[in-house]
C-alpha cells in the first residue's frame, strides 16, 4: 500500500462509483477536461483504471485522508502514450474543495518515490493543460522541468498539453 504523511492510496473498485463521479463532476475537473462526466463516462473511467491495474499493476488510485477518511481525489502512476512513445506518468485529480492543502504535491511525491524506488522507472512525466496553473505548480514543486508539448485529441477536441519530466538520477 502506498501512503504519504496524510494520505493513503488504494485501487479504485466498482463500489467507488459515487466517489469517482463526485471527483470527475467537480467544476474544477470539468473545466480542465471540458465536459461533464455522465454515469457511463464514470463507469468507463473506473473500467480503465481496473485495466491499468491488470496491465501495469498501478493506475490512478483513490487518495484518502488518513484522519478524516474523506476521499480528496485520485493520484497515481499510469502508462501514457505521447506521440507514439509509451512512458510512465503521474496523474493527480483533486476535488476543488481540497485545492491549496498540499495534497496533490504530497501525493505526487509519494508516486515519484514509488516509481523510482519500487518500480525502478528511469523517467516519469506529467502532461498538463497550459491553463492548469495549479497542476503546473505541483509538477515544478516535485522537481519536474518542462520538456516540450504535444496535442492530445480527446473526444474530438484538440487539447494542447505541456510535458514535464523528472529523471530518477
Amino acid at each position: 500500500m502506498i501512503q504519504s504523511e496524510r494520505l493513503v492510496f488504494r485501487k479504485i473498485v466498482d463500489r467507488d462509483f459515487e466517489a469517482i463521479a463526485k471527483i470527475m463532476r467537480d467544476e474544477g475537473v470539468q473545466r480542465v477536461w471540458e465536459h461533464y462526466f455522465s454515469d457511463d463516462d464514470v463507469r468507463e473511467w473506473i473500467h480503465r483504471r481496473k485495466k491499468g491495474y491488470e496491465n501495469n499493476g498501478i493506475d490512478y488510485l483513490l487518495a484518502i485522508n488518513k484522519l478524516s477518511l474523506e476521499v480528496v481525489g485520485q493520484i497515481g502512476l499510469l502508462k501514457e502514450n505521447i506521440e507514439g512513445e509509451e512512458i510512465w506518468g503521474i496523474g493527480y485529480i483533486l476535488m476543488s474543495r481540497y485545492y491549496g492543502n498540499g495534497y496533490a504535491t504530497e501525493g505526487a511525491k509519494a508516486m515519484v518515490d514509488y516509481a523510482f524506488n519500487t518500480l525502478k522507472i528511469p523517467k516519469i512525466i506529467c502532461d498538463i493543460r497550459p491553463m492548469n496553473k495549479s497542476s503546473i505548480a505541483v509538477a515544478k514543486r516535485i522537481g519536474m522541468v518542462e520538456t516540450g508539448m504535444f496535442v492530445k485529441n480527446y473526444r474530438g477536441v484538440e487539447m494542447p498539453h505541456l510535458i514535464f519530466a523528472l529523471n530518477r538520477n
